[in-house]
């Protein structure tokens, strides 16, 4: 009777919904419309293409969509959050494609194999795989912002790693987990945080987590003692199905650590694959098999660009900047030239006329109006189609198809200590602070991000990227 007496107050500060089902259940009815929508889709598209069979042929196969929907869930898949589009986009391309491959085998192998065809498997798998990612994507898209979206977390600290959890997850609705409520012992930090009220101490964390159904719960005190950690989690590993902690790692992050029993004692394996050579390897291949494809498909756009920019202005077609690459050796990195002649004295008569803005340039070397951008140059910048030309790095081994952002001389002391990591690898044509906001972040993240990718590399976070910046490019996300 005092615990309630002593959370009704904090009961009382949630405006929040905290129901998570109708989470579960979109999630749910998206995947089995994206999926339906793939199956019926290749179906018709095979008919139309003098496909011989009656479609009705294919409706006795319904029962199996449950079957891919009970395999997302083994896999995690399912509510579907707190899980890094990474994880996401990997998962699901596996885990479909091995079901259309059981499905085929025990199809094909059987008699009834002779009469379903193999077009239509094919184009399944492949629209299965897009349309589930699609859908996943414009379902967090609509519904992220709403109110009872997602599934509710108590945060237990509410010092700088909570304010930035706290942030983090506000600004980032798709995770899909909402703060709705935050624990601290010390009583001068209790009111609110970013909204969020903060209503106690530790212990109410049971009594809260039982009267409002709160799953998740995040341990947000990296310098706490050992002792004291070992404590939380015995009190509060048994109250909360989710219990997750932010370790005293802060900052450095890695999206492939895995935690390994060395004998009763918990390791952290984080592997840097990206500097191995097989990984190195792979990914080397799969640069110049896509750059020579895609480099083919875009001659015809690149000679239309190349006659707009000789129309617009006068002056040359490429334009070639010295950037440091792997190892840290110079390279020129060509572009399409975005600028007029005499840029520099352009920018200089600028600043002069604008000299509030020069801090802001000396800061980021970015302009949101920048003079010497011509009118094609504008265009060209907004959808980043002037590094088209860097295939020719690409193809030259100086840069890569997804890395990071190629840099200047200038910029190596803002990298500090990163800058030896950013060495290990070739810069990319596009990367992680391209489909992160672009300008729209600070330097000090963008350089994050850099170290970001290369700690973090895999086939499937430059698939990831890839993805994203075919969004970016056609909706100029946090161009200027």
């Amino acid at each position: 009777m005092q615990l309630d007496q002593t959370i009704r107050p904090a009961l009382s500060a949630l405006r929040v919904s905290t129901r998570s089902w109708p989470t579960l259940a979109i999630a749910l009815s998206a995947d089995l419309i994206a999926l339906t929508i793939a199956c019926v889709s290749s179906v018709y598209i095979r008919l139309a293409l003098n496909g011989q069979y009656h479609p009705s042929l294919y409706w006795q196969l319904w029962p199996v969509l449950g079957l891919f929907i009970l395999a997302y869930a083994i896999v995690g898949l399912y509510p579907g959050v707190a899980l890094s589009p990474v994880d996401e986009l990997r998962w699901i391309s596996v885990t479909t494609t091995l079901m259309y491959l059981v499905l085929g085998s025990a199809t094909f192998l059987r008699r009834e194999g002779e009469v379903y065809s193999r077009g239509i498997f094919l184009m399944a798998w492949v629209l299965s795989i897009l349309l589930v990612l699609l859908g996943r994507i414009l379902t967090r898209h609509t519904f992220a912002h709403r109110s009872w979206w997602g599934y509710p977390v108590m945060i237990l600290g509410a010092g700088k790693t909570g304010d930035l959890l706290i942030r983090t997850l506000l600004r980032r609705p798709g995770i899909g987990l909402k703060p709705v409520l935050v624990l601290d012992d010390d009583p001068d930090k209790h009111g609110s945080l970013h909204g969020v009220p903060v209503v106690g101490g530790l212990e109410l964390a049971p009594g809260l987590a039982r009267a409002r159904r709160i799953p998740y719960a995040i341990v947000a005190m990296p310098g706490v003692p050992r002792g004291r950690l070992l404590r939380l989690l015995e009190r509060y590993g048994q109250t909360f199905a989710h219990l997750l902690i932010i370790p005293d790692l802060f900052g450095f992050s890695s999206l492939w650590v895995e935690a390994r029993d060395m004998g009763g004692v918990l390791g952290l394996e984080v592997r840097q694959q990206l500097l191995l050579p097989g990984p190195r390897f792979t990914k080397l291949m799969v640069d110049l098999m896509a750059t020579i494809l895609g480099g083919l498909l875009l001659i015809p756009f690149i000679a239309i660009i190349a006659l707009l920019i000789r129309l617009d202005s006068p002056g040359p077609i490429f334009y070639g900047h010295t950037r440091l690459g792997r190892g840290g050796r110079p390279f020129k990195a060509w572009k399409f030239r975005s600028m007029v002649q005499h840029a520099d004295r352009a920018l200089q008569d600028y600043l002069d006329h604008h000299p509030e803005l020069r801090e802001s340039w000396e800061q980021d070397h970015k302009l949101k109006r920048d003079p010497r951008v011509t009118r094609v140059g504008r265009f060209l910048r907004r959808t980043s189609l002037d590094e088209l030309p860097q295939l020719w790095n690409i193809l030259r081994g100086e840069m890569s198809l997804v890395g990071p952002r190629p840099i200047v001389d200038e910029e190596i002391p803002r990298y500090g200590d990163t800058f030896e990591l950013y060495t290990k690898v070739s810069p990319g044509l596009t990367g992680l602070w391209q489909v992160s906001g672009r300008n729209n972040i600070t330097y000090d993240e963008r350089v994050n991000l850099d170290a970001y990718y290369v700690r973090n590399w895999s086939v499937w976070l430059d698939f990831y990227i890839l993805m994203r910046t075919v969004w970016v490019v056609a909706f100029g996300e946090g161009a200027y």
